[in-house]
């Protein structure tokens, strides 16, 4: 079975409260036990030295064991828990009043009843001459004769009768109840833990179950199933409380809110362009197509009525075939130029150079064009512009085709005019404002106007290659391009160029003026 973090959690936390308690438990016994021990040695430290004064246990001969052994025996009857021992100087077992067979050492190691005759920390533990490796607390004193030491008496404080007792249902019934007082603190720190445990991993449980559905929704096949799961995963991160007072969960929570909602915004962007290729797909296709099926047609009437045509319906089919064909070499360009800035294989360099100057190179080359449809081209400029820092080749790309739209756009008598100003709203950028008097762009068709084909009245505008070859070379400048409304005019479509500050702002050679072209 797959452990969750919080089943691992507890289980890890429930084997450390298991060896804390058990710990705590044999600490709280040893503590007790040595205090105990202590307890009793404190007080019967003097019972040796007692024995030793009050009683005749040596004659000039040395120790008498007939005597110590019947008053060791009248001792241990007055008080069970002692047993009294007669050592020589050696630690050598002289007398005793163990039954037989109970002795389990012949002498007993003198370095701790040193210690306890000088004085040491409480408790000191001896041998315990009934058990080969048990040791307990005692009390001892030296036994002199003359003036010469003869051997020492050894009082085991708590001997087997004590430890018969302790072993009995009374001692174990203490011991039960501290174990059990124990057990059950563990159970309430076990419970309130998991409890803690579960409120403390709620937040990351959400946070597990917002990454599983965003995960099962962004393998989904319809196309705006992962962006609603990650707008609502933003949603939730939004609601969320802000990392500057939150625990890690929650700047994690947070974090992943955050990231979702980037994800979204870049998903979305992803199924809109998309959706834009296959539109300009589509939109390129079906404008190849016409021109093509158009040259065909005439080039094949030219082959099969060659004979019958005369020279004026030959050279009128000609000529409709030779204006198909540069329609289609116009839209190929425009579509192999677009490749390029879209791939980056195009990158602005920038030099100073005067827009008036190029306005009015554009203005003539769109002259003819624009005397044969009756429109009068119009740049409007203050004097002292000062010269903009820009790639010249491509803002000049970018106002052959705003100019372009506009003429295509405008009715017969109508004008279209080239506006430049500076100071607003930047005072370190240069407006360019191209407008016409035409019926203008409706609301409906200004969403995705510099990114998706369109049409105007019915009619296309080159694909929509022109306007989004113009987005891409100001998006190269780092400049917008965006469509305003301007009162009494059709479209008018709005970028600023960066002027360049290291040369000084200079008057052109020709003052604010008006230039027209009829």
């Amino acid at each position: 079975m797959t452990l969750t973090l919080t089943r691992k959690l507890s289980l890890v936390f429930a084997l450390l409260l298991l060896v804390c308690s058990g710990s705590s438990a044999w600490l709280q016994l040893r503590s007790s036990r040595m205090h105990e021990l202590e307890v009793a040695q404190a007080l019967s430290r003097e019972l040796a030295a007692s024995i030793a004064r009050d009683t005749q246990l040596t004659d000039d001969q040395g120790l008498m064991p007939g005597a110590v052994r019947r008053f060791f025996g009248q001792l241990m009857t007055v008080n069970p828990a002692v047993e009294v021992y007669l050592l020589d100087p050696e630690g050598r077992i002289a007398g005793h009043a163990a039954p037989a067979g109970r002795l389990r050492r012949e002498r007993v190691d003198l370095a701790p009843l040193r210690h306890l005759l000088a004085g040491e920390r409480l408790p000191i533990l001896g041998d315990d001459p009934r058990s080969a490796d048990g040791r307990k607390i005692f009390s001892a004193a030296p036994l002199q004769v003359n003036g010469r030491d003869v051997g020492f008496i050894y009082v085991v404080l708590m001997g087997e009768a004590h430890d018969a007792l302790a072993a009995s249902g009374s001692a174990g019934a203490v011991l039960k109840t501290a174990l059990w007082s124990i057990a059950l603190v563990a159970l309430l720190c076990l419970v309130a833990g998991l409890v803690a445990f579960t409120l403390i991993t709620r937040p990351l449980r959400r946070l597990t179950e917002s990454v599983r559905s965003f995960a099962v929704a962004g393998g989904g096949s319809g196309a705006g199933t992962a962006p609603a799961a990650a707008a609502a995963a933003a949603a939730a991160a939004a609601a969320a409380p802000a990392p500057g007072g939150a625990d890690e969960i929650a700047v994690l929570d947070n974090a992943y809110g955050q990231l979702t909602a980037r994800v979204a915004e870049q998903w979305q962007a992803l199924t809109r362009q998309d959706q834009e290729r296959r539109e300009l797909i589509a939109t390129v296709s079906h404008d190849l197509r016409t021109p093509l099926a158009s040259l065909h047609g005439y080039l094949e009437t030219l082959l099969l009525k060659d004979a019958v045509l005369d020279d004026a319906q030959r050279r009128r089919y000609l000529q409709v075939a030779l204006d198909q064909s540069r329609r289609l070499g116009a839209l190929t360009q425009s579509l192999f130029e677009l490749a390029r800035l879209e791939y980056g294989f195009v990158q602005p360099q920038a030099e100073a150079f005067s827009m008036v100057d190029l306005v009015q190179d554009v203005f003539q080359k769109h002259e003819l064009r624009a005397q044969a449809r009756g429109v009068a081209l119009r740049a409007a400029f203050p004097p002292g512009l000062p010269p903009v820092r820009a790639d010249l080749g491509l803002i000049e790309r970018v106002l052959d085709n705003l100019l372009d739209n506009a003429l295509r756009h405008t009715p017969e008598g109508g004008s279209v005019e080239v506006a430049l100003s500076c100071g607003a709203p930047a005072a370190d950028t240069l407006q360019v404002s191209i407008s016409d008097s035409g019926p203008g762009i409706a609301p409906a068709l200004r969403e995705g106007l510099f990114q998706r084909p369109f049409t105007v009245g019915g009619a296309r505008r080159g694909g929509g290659l022109g306007l989004r070859i113009v987005h891409r070379i100001l998006e190269l400048h780092g400049q917008p391009v965006a469509l305003v409304d301007q009162p009494g005019r059709g479209a008018c479509l709005r970028f600023a160029l960066p002027v360049d500050g290291r040369l000084e702002a200079a008057a052109t050679t020709r003052p604010g003026a008006r230039l027209e072209a009829p």
